[in-house]
């Protein structure tokens, strides 16, 4: 048989958004899957605001994974903004991957979004995660209980913590997508600019150092990007609160607090870039900004009239 005979493998390509309870997983999983942080992760529910494009490349096909915002009850109008991105973000998609958190099981806001899914037509599957914390009996009667509820192709029980199920799923969700050629080159992880990933590395650094000190009224915008003729880069950014009470604690006792996020936040920005980092974090209190339609637009929401 001649080598023009033996052609290679059609292209696959397509979006596969995830959807699921706030702390189901899903950041955790889109950085499993991708092989690289492209989602930022806290331990605080409702961390992921926009929609975050991870790209996987797995034996022929590029698979864009849409990382939404967890789906609960809406309070704000930027839970409302939130929400209404993550089931736009399904209804989207070639393919809809369902996480629920084993562990807490079907109750709550995982309840309300399997009501939910009899609206979205794509073709869905059911990812349990954290299956290494769950009997296996409670599993099982797990995925009976979902399955009723919705109608899924296939369950995957994996945990996007050790990677653990994920090359099964990969290896599903490659076959399932359509022959295409694919939407980004190569080499790319995410479609989220530079400088929007860097303003959101420092958040997370926020958040984490912050835990229940700082509500969600904080928001980071990165301002100047400077790239220096040393190979060196020069960020500037700004936190953005709406009161001076919370401007002081993001600062902290002779700027200490600050200064760490702006240690960790660096050291991470410096690792993605491959290049030396000067971060430069500047607080302003701009008082109801998650009222402001112009940073929901920056964090590519809708704003919700």
């Amino acid at each position: 048989m001649s080598d023009e005979n033996l052609e290679a493998p059609a292209t696959r390509s397509g979006f596969v958004a995830l959807i699921g309870a706030p702390n189901a997983g899903k950041s955790t999983l889109v950085n499993q899957l991708v092989g690289a942080k492209v989602s930022i992760v806290t331990h605080k529910v409702q961390t992921t605001r926009a929609v975050v494009r991870g790209i996987a490349t797995h034996d022929n096909a590029q698979i864009v994974f849409v990382d939404t915002p967890g789906i609960f009850k809406p309070r704000r109008r930027l839970d409302q903004a939130m929400v209404t991105t993550a089931w736009g973000g399904a209804k989207d998609a070639d393919l809809v991957v369902v996480l629920i958190d084993a562990e807490r099981g079907i109750r709550g806001d995982a309840e309300a979004m399997l009501e939910n899914l009899a609206n979205v037509r794509q073709p869905k599957i059911l990812i349990l995660n954290k299956v290494d914390r769950v009997k296996p009996e409670k599993l099982l009667k797990l995925t009976a209980e979902a399955n009723e509820r919705a109608d899924f192709e296939r369950t995957f029980m994996i945990s996007a913590l050790t990677g653990s199920g994920c090359r099964d799923l990969l290896d599903y969700v490659a076959k399932r997508l359509p022959e295409g050629p694919w939407y980004y080159p190569e080499d790319q992880i995410s479609d989220l600019p530079m400088r929007q990933l860097a303003a959101e590395i420092t958040r997370e650094k926020l958040y984490l150092r912050l835990h229940q000190e700082l509500p969600y009224s904080s928001h980071v915008e990165t301002e100047k990007w400077e790239e220096k003729k040393d190979g060196s880069v020069r960020i500037e950014q700004v936190i953005y609160v709406e009161r001076d009470s919370q401007k002081k604690i993001v600062l902290g006792h002779k700027g200490e607090t600050i200064r760490a996020i702006g240690q960790a936040s660096r050291k991470e920005i410096g690792e993605i870039l491959e290049q030396p980092v000067h971060l430069f974090l500047f607080v302003k209190v701009r008082e109801n900004w998650g009222n402001d339609p112009e940073r929901y637009r920056e964090m590519g929401l809708e704003f919700p009239h």
